[in-house]
């Protein structure tokens, strides 16, 4: 099991003894991204001796407690922020999702609510409009009750006009006979006479009076205007319904105009994140061709680099055929052997150090490229949501790994040289001592020197130029990415543009559906009034009309009377006369 340690190293005391090393553990790894901590817990291990004190560590415990394997927990621990950064990064996206989410599930209920109280208000609407016909038809039945009765009047004023006709045709017969006589010298006897007053008198009867008709027209009349005082406020909210439906009109014309220019401007703006997207995509094209030219150019350095140590190596053993390897043969032989031997141990301590230093380099090198192997094969089956975080997290790995590599180069090299120094001072004591030497060294060494700094130049020509190369790809990245940042706030603009549009469509079309129900009911209020109007209109008419002719009656009646009365007045007057009577 992996845990998190720290170094802690106790000192010899002042009556001698060693000093001990020991670690002590801080935290476990239970999962690949998960740590906890654990109660502090000491264990002594010595392989940590020659690390420094409070130093972090990662070392792998075998379950009786040993260490197994131990590393410096620098660049793990980079590793492991970097990966709880991109988690971090991870979850807030998924928040901001969630939000997003949240705001738009808000919205449509917002948007139902609102619906259903548009609902609600046209449904009370369509009751008072359901409530105010029934009462329009109680009121058209009414007027048309009041338009029988009317037609009765008028024809029973027909009928008396009728009857009033014949009695004075038969009046104007009498007259006709009465003249006859008296022009043929005639008089009236008391029998006569008589008859002729009860004709007159029958005749002065059948006048028909006028006074009840009047009233009767009057109050038909009065009737008339009451249900025109009641549709009077009927027209004037008919009115105000026009004018409402007018504005309405003109509200939709005016939100279709801004809905069209919006949506012309969309679709420009649409277009314009096209061509962008496409120029984004060329260059990202660009940046996979020179890419894949680094990477062969890297895959051709890592060969010069390996050529380049074979030959190091080489000129390394071949004896002092590089600067570093020369060594001062002569002092050595008169320094005193403690002093050389002295110097030989400190050497073969730093040796030592160095070589467990490089071996755990080694080893994380190691471990750096079996996770670059695991994350290609990660990113082959992944999918497209989560492949840009993995190529994100393989450019980490492999970057650290060629910084760990380079880092690596300079401490092989310098290890070869330890190595062979170490040998030259042991073979220099050797030979003091008396003793076999170990590895003889050549007396003409080849100087490797002009091909090393030959290869030592290509290889620096080659990674400048590949420098040079990464630093254009950095800079097309950085560009990129600030295209991307644009494309993406402009997609974000054109997304929320696109749901303003919708939310303005939806407007416009419950802005006509209202607008053609407000003209629905005007029509339907016009079509319910106008023939209870005309109708009002005609019984006005018609009132008017047998006013006019009831006026005419009367005058007629008037006139009437007043011959009746000459008629009467001359009958007597022959009656009353002495010689008439005589003769």
């Amino acid at each position: 099991m992996l845990y998190l340690a720290e170094v802690q190293k106790q000192k010899a005391g002042l009556l001698g003894g060693s000093s001990k090393t020991e670690l002590k553990l801080l935290a476990c790894q239970r999962t690949d991204q998960n740590w906890s901590p654990v109660s502090e817990d000491i264990i002594a291990a010595e392989e940590a001796s020659k690390l420094n004190d409070g130093a972090l560590v990662l070392v792998e415990l075998t379950p009786n407690r040993q260490v197994q394997r131990l590393q410096e927990a620098g660049r793990p621990l980079v590793n492991i922020l970097q990966n709880f950064s991109r988690q971090v990064e991870k979850h807030k996206l998924k928040e901001d999702e969630i939000d997003q989410w949240k705001e738009s599930l808000t919205f449509q209920a917002q948007e139902l609510n609102r619906r259903e109280m548009d609902m609600e208000v046209r449904l009370e609407q369509l009751q008072n409009m359901e409530e105010e016909f029934q009462r329009l038809e109680a009121q058209q039945q009414e007027v048309e009750t009041n338009r029988q009765q009317i037609e009765q009047l008028q024809a029973e004023i027909e009928q008396n006009r009728q009857e009033l006709a014949g009695a004075w045709e038969h009046l104007r017969g009498e007259q006709r006979r009465l003249e006859e006589r008296l022009q043929e010298g005639g008089v009236l006897d008391q029998e006569q006479s008589r008859k002729m007053s009860e004709l007159l008198d029958r005749l002065s009867n059948r006048i028909a009076p006028t006074e009840q008709v009047r009233e009767h027209l009057h109050w038909a009349g009065e009737l008339v205007e009451k249900q025109q005082a009641i549709l009077n406020p009927h027209w004037e909210k008919l009115q105000q319904q026009k004018t409402l439906a007018t504005q309405q009109q003109q509200e939709v014309e005016q939100l279709a105009q801004t809905y069209s220019d919006c949506q012309t401007a969309w679709q420009e703006a649409q277009k314009t994140l096209e061509q962008q997207t496409t120029q984004l995509q060329v260059n990202m094209a660009a940046i996979a061709c020179k890419e894949e030219y680094i990477h062969l150019a890297k895959a051709q350095l890592h060969f010069q680099e390996e050529l380049y140590q074979q030959i190091y190596s080489l000129a390394v053993s071949a004896g002092d055929g590089l600067p570093g390897q020369k060594v001062d043969v002569q002092a050595l032989e008169n320094m005193p052997i403690g002093e050389l031997q002295k110097l030989i141990q400190d050497l073969l301590d730093k040796l030592e150090i160095d070589s467990s230093f490089v071996q755990d380099q080694e080893q994380e090198l190691k471990y750096k490229q079996e996770t670059i192997e695991k994350l290609q094969q990660k990113i082959n089956h992944a999918s497209d949501k989560d492949l840009v975080n993995l190529q994100m997290e393989l450019a980490d790995e492999q970057d650290l790994y060629r910084m760990l590599n380079e880092t690596l180069v300079g401490q092989r090299r310098n290890l070869l040289i330890q190595q062979k120094l170490v040998k030259r001072h042991q073979n220099v004591l050797l030979r003091r001592q008396g003793q076999a030497v170990l590895h003889a060294e050549e007396e003409n060494s080849i100087d490797f020197s002009p091909i090393v700094s030959q290869l030592e130049n290509q290889r620096q020509h080659q990674y400048q130029a590949i420098q040079k190369l990464e630093r254009e790809v950095e800079q097309m990245r950085a560009a990129i990415e600030i295209d991307q940042g644009m494309i993406d706030n402009q997609t974000h603009n054109l997304r929320e543009q696109k749901q303003e549009l919708k939310t303005m469509e939806e407007n416009l079309l419950s802005l006509r559906i209202a607008n053609a129900e407000c003209w629905g009911r005007v029509n339907l209020y016009q079509e319910a009034l106008q023939p209870i109007q005309d109708c009002l209109d005609g019984l006005r008419g018609k009132l008017q009309s047998m006013k006019e002719s009831l006026a005419q009656i009367q005058e007629t009646s008037d006139y009437q009377l007043q011959t009746i009365s000459e008629i009467r007045h001359t009958i007597h007057s022959f009656i009353t006369q002495p010689e008439l009577l005589a003769s």
